[in-house]
């Protein structure tokens, strides 16, 4: 092979220093500059990633560094202006999950994304990429459960994560850091689009920490073909769960059904302290080398700008999510049932 992909990464967190990671020793990728507001985390970065290129300010890194693509890993609520200015500079986009918290901005960006087809702009929905997650997909597919009548979904983490793993808790709630991934499942799995969401949420926990959102929502959402789901999103259990996270998802058929199970990820470990599930499917270092659902996906982000294919989760699977998650809001404010906003081409729902 020729030249390889040349990746920027913007936004330094836990996410972006594992992108910057595994593009950094990717055969046909490599990471040639960062970026992040906070000039000790890009010096950190910068030295222990061997990366020259480094930035305070993405527009400027767009504008010095020559890039293919960018990566963008910024918090939830902040992924719209960089993924805009990429695009804008012809550049190749993954953005993290969700793809963004704002409806207009979505639509926007999804408009954008269709006015430059030769640029790919996929959505780190990475559990599409999780062989078990994936093998559930083509079950249904090939009829093996009947047609989806219903389904749920939890993705519930310790208090840990919504206190000290991020400090951006206030700007989001659980079911956008969470739930996101799992309004991306069923709506791949049911083949139809959200129509109506009634959801509800409880404050309290956080808040005595002193952290204004939500605890726990669970939202019912309806689909066009009449199928039905209840998506469940927490961040307040207590960190003597055994492990960070507790996943289930459940699809009900008219011939069967399908039950993942991610507590345990097939592994139990105790020791002399503790009793815990190691997290491996998503992410984990094997001879050196990070694999799992979150690698394939990156990789498959490359494929589709060698291969000039279409990414595997595309801007308006992005965009659909969001329209759940922006009914999620709408109805917890109301109290009531709301809608689901279809995306109209005048980038207005």
């Amino acid at each position: 092979m020729g030249k390889k992909v040349r990746v920027g990464v913007i936004g330094l967190g836990i996410m972006g220093e594992q992108y910057t990671r595994i593009y950094r020793t990717h055969p046909f990728a490599e990471v040639t500059a960062i970026a992040t507001r906070n000039p000790e985390r890009l010096r950190q970065i910068g030295d222990k990633y061997e990366i020259g290129a480094r930035y305070l300010d993405y527009k400027e890194m767009l504008a010095q560094s020559p890039l293919d693509a960018v990566c963008v890993a910024t918090p939830d609520f902040a992924h719209y202006e960089p993924v805009k200015a990429a695009l804008e500079a012809g550049l190749h986009v993954l953005c993290e999950k969700p793809f963004t918290t704002d409806l207009e901005e979505a639509d926007s960006l999804l408009e954008l994304s269709r006015s430059r087809p030769r640029q790919k702009l996929q959505v780190a929905f990475n559990h599409r990429w999780l062989g078990a997650y994936n093998q559930g997909f083509t079950a249904i597919r090939q009829g093996s459960i009947g047609h989806p009548i219903a389904g749920y979904a939890r993705k519930n983490d310790t208090i840990w994560v919504s206190t000290e793993m991020i400090d951006w808790a206030a700007r989001s709630t659980p079911i956008h850091f969470l739930g996101a991934h799992d309004i991306d499942l069923l709506r791949w799995y049911f083949a139809s689009e959200p129509i109506e969401v009634h959801a509800y949420g409880a404050k309290g926990v956080l808040s005595a920490h002193g952290i204004d959102t939500y605890d726990l929502i669970q939202a019912q959402v309806k689909f066009a073909s009449g199928a039905f789901a209840t998506i469940e999103s927490a961040w307040i259990y207590p960190n003597a769960f055994p492990t960070i996270t507790d996943s289930f998802v459940e699809v009900i058929g008219s011939a069967g059904h399908l039950h993942f199970d991610r507590k345990r990820e097939s592994i139990e470990l105790s020791t002399e302290t503790k009793f815990t599930y190691p997290k491996t499917f998503l992410m984990h270092e094997i001879f050196g080398k990070l694999r799992g659902a979150f690698v394939e996906c990156l990789n498959d982000f490359v494929a589709a700008i060698l291969d000039d294919t279409p990414p595997q989760v595309t801007a308006f699977d992005g965009r659909q999510v969001t329209a759940v998650l922006d009914a999620v809001s709408r109805s917890l404010t109301k109290g009531a049932s709301c809608e689901v906003r279809q995306f109209a081409e005048s980038g207005k729902s």
